[in-house]
């Protein structure tokens, strides 16, 4: 396989590195060799939390500029402040109005640069469930309805199946369901 360059990017408390870790899952599942790396600005409070995620053989954790192949967002300023990690013809899904996304100033780069780009209401799913701390699953399973050669919804489902806490396993499963379902529709 090829090295695949994940950049996963959002604020603390948004459930970033709980999102890495069940892609990361799922890799190892599938007998991907995994390396990953976080860099957190003030997370505590609210600031950046930038993952990446290295899948394939790869020598080092931190994914360099320009060679991402894919960027999830959970917040829509994280997505256009990490689009640089964005390789030519990479994708972007972030956590935003389908509507309003992207900004007319950015289109022309996402354009040059051949970059997929597709947004999801990820807080509203996770909210309109009762669980609006949840919107990295919502998001994941949108993902998930698009990139079916990485990793599959159900190789998904099933790493968040052995990562999850058992009390919180019908929720995460209940909220991954709504985003892939936006995500075939």
């Amino acid at each position: 396989m090829q090295t695949v360059n994940i950049v996963l990017s959002g604020l603390g408390g948004q459930g970033i590195l709980f999102m890495t870790k069940v892609l990361a899952q799922a890799a190892l599942n599938k007998g991907l060799k995994t390396m990953g790396a976080e860099t957190h600005g003030m997370a505590q409070r609210g600031g950046s939390v930038i993952s990446h995620l290295r899948l394939g053989e790869v020598e080092g954790s931190l994914v360099r500029t320009g060679s991402a192949h894919f960027l999830l967002a959970l917040e829509e300023n994280e997505a256009y402040r990490n689009i640089p990690f964005l390789a030519k013809g990479g994708r972007l899904y972030a956590n935003a109005s389908p509507k309003s996304f992207a900004r007319q100033e950015v289109k022309p780069y996402l354009d040059k640069m051949e970059i997929v780009y597709r947004a999801v209401p990820a807080e509203k799913i996770a909210a309109g469930l009762g669980t609006p701390m949840s919107s990295n699953l919502a998001l994941l399973g949108f993902f998930s309805a698009f990139e079916k050669d990485l990793v599959t919804h159900k190789e998904l489902r099933n790493a968040i199946d052995q990562v999850t806490p058992s009390r919180f396993k019908k929720i995460n499963f209940k909220v991954f369901d709504a985003g892939f379902e936006m995500g075939t529709q």
